[in-house]
C-alpha cells in the first residue's frame, strides 16, 4: 500500500482506525439486536418485533457517537496504530484485551452517569465486550497467521519447481552473522542458494543445512577472481555480506581492510554484471552517518569517523556507478544489529551488554547518551529477502536504511532494558571517547518495500537469556564470537593476508629459487594484470601455509611474458611464454597511502 504521511499520520493508520471503528460498532449493534431478540422470543416482553428493532436502533444511535471515539482514543494510546513496543511484543493479545476492556469500562461509567439522558440496557455491555474483543483480536491474529499458513500449505501441496525455474542467489559471507540467518530464510522460501565463504570462523553456523538439495557451498576467498567467476556463474542475484566488520577489526590491518571491503566489492560486482546478474544487494551500515545530533535519512550528509565506514561509502559509490537497465545494485544500510543467529556475535552493543549481565552480573555502559538505530538479525535477513523480491525499478540504484523508527535507542536506555530483564545484574556507567551518535529514519524502506521489523530489543535479550540458561551458549568471551579478538588472538589474518611478504620465511628457498620468486613477482607487478595477480596471491597463500610444492607449481604455471622494462634472469626466461592478459588497472603491490588506494580503487 502506498502511504501518504502528514506529521506521522499515514493512510495505513487511517484504514486501521476505520476498520476498528467498524468492528466495535458491529459488536455493539449485534449485541443490542441479540438482546432484543431474546426479549421478543423468550420473555415476550415486547409486543411487536418492529418495536424491538426500533428500540434497538434508537439505543445504538444514542450511543455510537460516544462509544466510537472512546475506543479510537484508547486503541491509539495502546499502540494499535503507532505499533508501540508493548503492542509489538509477545503479549499483544493481552494488550488488545486490556484496551477493549478499558474502552467498555469508560463507556459503562459514562452510561451510568447519563442514565437519565441515554436509554441503554446495561446488561448488553458484557455481551458487547465479548463480541468486540473477539472481532478486534481475531482480525489481528488472522492478519498475522493467515499469510504464514497459506504459504506453508501452498509449499506442502505444490510441487517443487525444477532447479532451472528457481531463483539462484549467491551469498558472499553466507556463513557469517547475518549470512547464516539469510541462507536459512532463502532456503525456506525455495531459493537455490550458493554460499561463497572463507569459513574463517568455522562452518558451525550453516552445518545444520548441509545436505539441503538447494544449498551449494564454495569455500574460497572472494578476492580471487577465479573463485568469484566460478561462484557467480548461473546466478540471478548476488548478496554481498562479506567484509572485515567492525572498527576495531578493521584497524588491525588497514591495507587488508581496503582490499577486502572495497576493492573486492568492485571486482565481484563487475564479474556479476558480466555474467548477467540482475540484482546485487550490498551490505552497508548506518555507521556511515558517523556523528550527528539530527535525525538522519538516506539523503543526509555522510560523516564517517572510521575506516570501516569509509570503505562502505566508497563501495556504495562504485556500485551505484555500475547501475544500468540490466544491473540493479541496491545498498542496504543496516542499523546496529542484535539477536542470535547461526554464528553468534558478542561484539555488538545489545548482545554484549546482555551477555555480561547474565554471566558477570555486571554490564558496563560506556557513555550512555549516544543514539543507536537497532535492528534484529532476522529482520535484516527479511529486509534482504524483500529487496530480492521487489520489482527491479523499485530497488535499482536505491539506498535503504534498514531498521525501524521505534528502535532508535540511547545506550543508557539499553542498560535500563537489560537491568529490567536481568534483575540480578548491575549496570554501571563508565566514561568513553566513542563519539559515534546517530538517529536514523526508516520511512523509505517501510514505504517502498513494506518492511516492518517483527522483533524488539526485548526479544533479542530474551533469546540470549534462554541460550545461556539452556547451555546453548556457555561463554561470551570465546574469541569466535568477537571479530577483533578472533582475528588478533588466533593469527587469523595469516590465512587471508596473501601479500604479507614477512611470512615467506616459512618456505625454505635456495638462492636460485629465491631469485626466481623475486623475478616472478616483479614481472607480475609490471604487467599489472588482475588475473596474474590473483594467481600470485594464491601462490603466496600456499607459501604462508608452508606448502612449498604447491607454491612452486602455481609460480611455474603463471605463464608470464615479461614486459620489456623488467630485468629478468634465466629462471624466469625458462617459463613458457603465453598470453599476457590485456586487463589493466590493478595497482602494484607496494605501499601506498590510504588516500591513494581509495583513489585508485574507486576510479571509474
Amino acid at each position: 500500500m502506498k502511504l501518504w504521511r502528514t506529521r506521522g499520520f499515514t493512510a495505513e493508520m487511517a484504514v486501521r482506525i476505520v476498520a476498528d471503528a467498524v468492528m466495535v460498532n458491529l459488536g455493539l449493534l449485534v449485541s443490542l439486536i441479540l438482546h432484543y431478540l431474546w426479549l421478543v422470543g423468550i420473555q415476550g416482553d415486547v409486543v411487536s418485533t418492529r418495536e424491538c428493532f426500533s428500540d434497538c436502533l434508537q439505543a445504538y444511535l444514542y450511543t455510537f457517537w460516544l462509544f466510537t471515539p472512546i475506543c479510537s482514543i484508547v486503541f491509539y494510546s495502546s499502540g494499535f496504530y503507532t505499533r508501540g513496543r508493548a503492542y509489538r511484543g509477545r503479549y499483544k493479545a493481552l494488550v488488545i484485551t486490556q484496551a477493549v476492556s478499558l474502552s467498555y469500562l469508560i463507556f459503562g461509567c459514562l452510561l451510568l452517569l447519563a442514565h437519565d439522558l441515554i436509554a441503554f440496557p446495561h446488561s448488553v455491555l458484557f455481551l458487547a465486550w465479548g463480541l468486540t474483543l473477539a472481532l478486534v483480536l481475531g482480525a489481528r491474529l488472522w492478519a498475522e497467521l493467515w499469510p504464514s499458513w497459506v504459504k506453508a500449505r501452498t509449499r506442502r501441496r505444490s510441487p517443487q519447481p525444477a532447479d532451472s525455474q528457481k531463483e539462484h542467489v549467491l551469498v558472499l559471507g553466507g556463513a557469517g552473522y547475518i549470512g547464516s540467518a539469510l541462507v536459512e530464510r532463502l532456503l525456506d522460501l525455495g531459493y537455490r542458494v550458493r554460499v561463497l565463504d572463507l569459513l574463517l570462523y568455522g562452518d558451525e553456523s550453516i552445518s545444520q543445512l548441509y545436505g539441503h538439495p538447494d544449498l551449494e557451498l564454495v569455500k574460497g576467498d572472494f578476492r580471487c577472481i577465479d573463485t568469484v567467476v566460478r561462484a557467480a556463474k548461473g546466478m540471478d542475484s548476488i548478496v554481498h555480506l562479506g567484509a572485515i566488520v567492525g572498527d576495531s577489526a578493521c584497524g588491525l590491518c588497514e591495507d587488508l581492510t581496503i582490499e577486502i571491503n572495497l576493492r573486492a566489492t568492485r571486482t565481484i560486482a563487475e564479474v556479476g554484471k558480466g555474467f548477467g546478474v540482475r540484482r546485487f544487494v550490498f551490505a552497508s551500515t548506518c555507521s556511515v552517518y558517523g556523528a550527528s545530533d539530527e535525525i538522519l535519512d538516506e539523503r543526509s550528509a555522510l560523516c564517517p569517523i572510521s575506516l570501516y565506514a569509509r570503505t562502505k561509502i566508497e563501495s556504495e559509490k562504485v556500485l551505484l556507478h555500475l547501475a544500468d537497465s540490466a544491473f540493479a545494485p541496491t545498498i542496504l544500510r543496516f542499523g546496529t544489529v542484535y539477536g542470535l543467529s547461526g554464528r553468534p556475535r558478542f561484539d555488538l552493543v545489545v548482545n554484549i551488554l546482555a551477555a555480561k549481565a547474565i554471566q558477570d552480573g555486571e554490564a558496563g555502559i560506556f557513555g550512555g547518551s549516544q543514539w543507536r538505530p537497532l535492528v534484529h538479525v532476522r529482520d535484516v535477513a527479511e529486509a534482504i529477502v524483500l529487496t530480492l523480491q521487489a520489482p527491479l525499478h523499485t530497488v535499482r540504484g536505491q539506498i535503504f536504511n534498514v531498521g525501524s523508527n521505534e528502535q532508535n535507542y540511547q545506550i543508557a536506555d539499553l542498560g535500563r532494558i537489560i537491568q529490567k530483564m536481568v534483575p540480578a545484574a548491575r549496570v554501571v556507567t563508565q566514561p568513553t571517547e566513542d563519539n559515534r551518535n546517530y538517529r536514523v529514519r526508516f520511512d523509505k524502506i517501510r514505504n517502498h518495500l513494506n518492511f516492518q521489523p517483527r522483533h524488539t530489543v526485548q526479544d533479542g535479550v530474551s533469546e540470549i537469556v534462554r541460550a545461556f540458561a539452556t547451555q546453548t551458549l556457555t561463554d561470551y568471551r570465546d574469541p569466535r564470537y568477537n571479530n577483533f579478538r578472533f582475528l588478533k588472538q588466533n593469527n587469523a589474518l595469516q590465512q587471508i593476508l596473501l601479500d604479507d611478504l614477512g611470512e615467506w620465511n616459512r618456505v625454505k628457498l635456495s638462492p636460485t629459487d629465491a631469485r626466481m620468486v623475486t623475478e616472478v613477482i616483479m614481472a607480475v607487478i609490471l604487467n599489472q594484470s588482475p588475473e596474474l595477480m590473483a594467481r600470485l596471491h594464491k601462490g603466496l597463500a600456499q607459501a604462508i601455509l608452508g606448502d612449498v610444492d604447491e607454491f612452486f607449481n602455481i609460480l611455474t604455471g603463471l605463464q608470464l611474458t615479461p614486459p620489456p622494462q623488467s630485468r629478468t634472469g634465466p629462471a624466469l626466461s625458462q617459463q613458457p611464454a603465453a598470453l599476457v592478459p590485456s586487463m589493466v588497472g590493478m595497482r602494484p603491490v607496494a605501499e601506498r597511502r590510504l588516500t591513494q588506494r581509495f583513489t585508485e580503487v574507486t576510479r571509474p
